[in-house]
């Protein structure tokens, strides 16, 4: 399942006349008019849906910069960037993903770097009574358990990583469902086809309904996410500004809202 998530405002004013105005970055100052009517197409892993729209329209309020969002697998994405897709900048879900498109040569090496950690819940809709410990998943009445695809989503792979690892996942084996991305794997929960689904904090946050467990992080591979910019053209620029915006106290602000761990943040609590 993919979500194209298109975020639209009025275009902002072409520039302006006080020298204090200007961005700190003299690149970006330099092309200020050219940024203002640009679409940013971005692919970005299913976990960033909630996050990346709400800073795509703080984006967008500030610079002018029209973002589009795709969302879906990591995977999924990587292959679509390889064929040829017109995205400018690729968010994953997982590192590897993104050197896989720079070896491809579709994007730009050095301008990869990690954004943030994300982290894996258990999720149980209203109606379903929480779960107390990763274990209790193997109980019979859990008949359908979600997951994503371990084979192209990362928090898929985390899911199966921390079920093999807790010695659960031969009871449950039979029992899975799985979604084509994370945010699919999550709405499998909501819409109540599953009484418990495997799903990124950031989405368990804020759904309505339902209760969530987090997962102890020594069962799974650090879910260490990365971006890149992509492709040619005018995008570059929009690109590498939407980048520096996911980093900044505005962009921080709203990814740490989300339960992500950003790079420089220490380190959470282990979970009891």
């Amino acid at each position: 399942m993919r979500h194209l998530l298109v975020l639209t405002f009025a275009l902002a004013s072409a520039c302006s006349s006080k020298s204090s105005d200007k961005p700190a970055d003299k690149a970006a100052a330099d092309k200020p008019d050219k940024a203002a009517g640009t679409t940013l197409k971005v692919a970005a892993a299913s976990d960033l849906a909630k996050a990346f729209t709400e800073i795509g329209a703080k984006f967008k309020a500030k610079t002018g910069i029209t973002v589009e969002a795709q969302f879906g697998a990591s995977g999924l994405l990587a292959k679509q960037i390889e064929q040829g897709a017109p995205f400018s900048l690729y968010a994953a879900a997982n590192r590897s993903f993104v050197d896989q498109v720079v070896k491809a040569g579709r994007c730009d090496g050095a301008t990869a770097h990690s954004y943030a950690r994300g982290q894996i819940v258990v999720f149980t809709p209203s109606g379903v009574d929480k779960v107390a410990k990763l274990t209790d998943l193997a109980d019979p009445r859990f008949k359908k358990i979600a997951i994503a695809n371990p084979e192209h989503a990362p928090y898929g792979r985390a899911a199966k990583q921390a079920l093999e690892k807790s010695g659960v996942w031969p009871q449950i084996q039979d029992r899975l469902v799985l979604g084509d991305n994370i945010q699919a794997t999550m709405l499998y929960a909501r819409d109540h086809n599953v009484e418990a689904a495997i799903v990124a904090l950031s989405l368990a946050m804020e759904s309505e309904g339902g209760a969530f467990l987090p997962i102890d992080q020594e069962l799974y591979a650090p879910l260490d996410q990365a971006m890149v910019v992509c492709g040619t053209g005018d995008g570059i620029a929009a690109a590498k500004q939407f980048a520096d915006f996911v980093s900044s106290p505005d962009g921080r602000e709203v990814m740490t809202r989300y339960g992500f761990v950003l790079p420089d943040a220490p380190a959470p609590a282990k979970t009891p």
